[in-house]
């Protein structure tokens, strides 16, 4: 079955040929409700990244969440890399050795006034809105909770909140469960580039020859926008009028057991 998402067509899995499973050296991922569902991380999705990391496939994590998460990912998953904080970051293991790549449009001055203004007129607008409590640990971003926890608040509210945060000058996305506004001309899409332009000398006609990406939310607009090859669990249609650019494939399953079912996927597809 196909969905039509304005006017750009969404195949499901069943469009995916064997060719392109076999083409794909990377596979880059969305976090939040693409591989956990209602805030964990399932046994399946765990387990799809393994799989997939032994079928020779390098995966890249690339998320909105926070610096100190990303370091303690980058350690213990099965993954070769992952981007935070929306782009403006990327680390990754050299041996024992975590290094660290930063966007070059990320701020060096303190941003603390704005982000304290910002916080004030959005907790002001939104009352039920608040600050993420995963806030502590991020160098780069204001994250305003909307649906991680409860109260969880409508997607209306959440583009009240990106509306203001951007009156400020910011940009802002909004994901399943958090807005992030940043300063800094960067994106998922940028730093993606930017890291495996450096980490593995790749252009980006290589990149959309050898590489995919998983999503769920509007903040995975640009990743959709420039791969071939681009996956969305089935979560996604809450957001199909809120999102301009679509991915190519859909599964037909939500958060976790749809990533597993795309990892099924390419796996099988690889295998003939």
């Amino acid at each position: 079955m196909l969905r039509l998402y304005g006017y750009k067509k969404v195949d499901d899995l069943s469009s995916l040929s064997e060719d392109a499973a076999k083409s794909l050296r990377f596979l880059l991922t969305d976090i939040d409700d693409t591989l956990t569902d209602e805030g964990r991380l399932p046994l399946n999705a765990y387990t799809a990244l393994w799989k997939l990391k032994e079928a020779g496939l390098i995966i890249i994590p690339v998320t909105g969440r926070p610096a100190g998460w990303c370091e303690c990912i980058v350690r213990h998953w099965p993954v070769d890399g992952i981007i935070g904080e929306n782009g403006a970051f990327a680390y990754y293991m050299d041996g024992p050795v975590l290094k660290r790549m930063y966007h070059p449009s990320v701020p060096r001055e303190d941003r603390g006034e704005k982000f304290s203004a910002i916080q004030e007129a959005v907790l002001q607008a939104v009352p039920k809105a608040r600050i993420a409590k995963d806030q502590y640990c991020r160098m780069f971003d204001l994250a305003i909770d909307f649906a991680e926890e409860p109260p969880r608040l409508s997607l209306s509210d959440a583009r009240r909140i990106r509306d203001i945060c951007e009156s400020f000058g910011a940009h802002a996305k909004v994901s399943s469960i958090h807005v992030n506004t940043w300063f800094g001309d960067y994106d998922k899409l940028d730093m993606s580039l930017l890291f495996l332009h450096k980490r593995w000398a790749m252009d980006d006609s290589d990149v959309k020859k050898h590489a995919c990406f998983c999503g769920d939310s509007p903040n995975d607009e640009p990743m959709f926008a420039f791969f071939p090859i681009s996956f969305a669990v089935a979560n996604i249609d809450l957001f199909a009028d809120d999102m301009d650019d679509k991915p190519a494939f859909r599964a037909s399953r939500k958060s976790g057991k749809g990533f597993f079912e795309i990892a099924e996927k390419l796996l099988f597809l690889r295998k003939k």
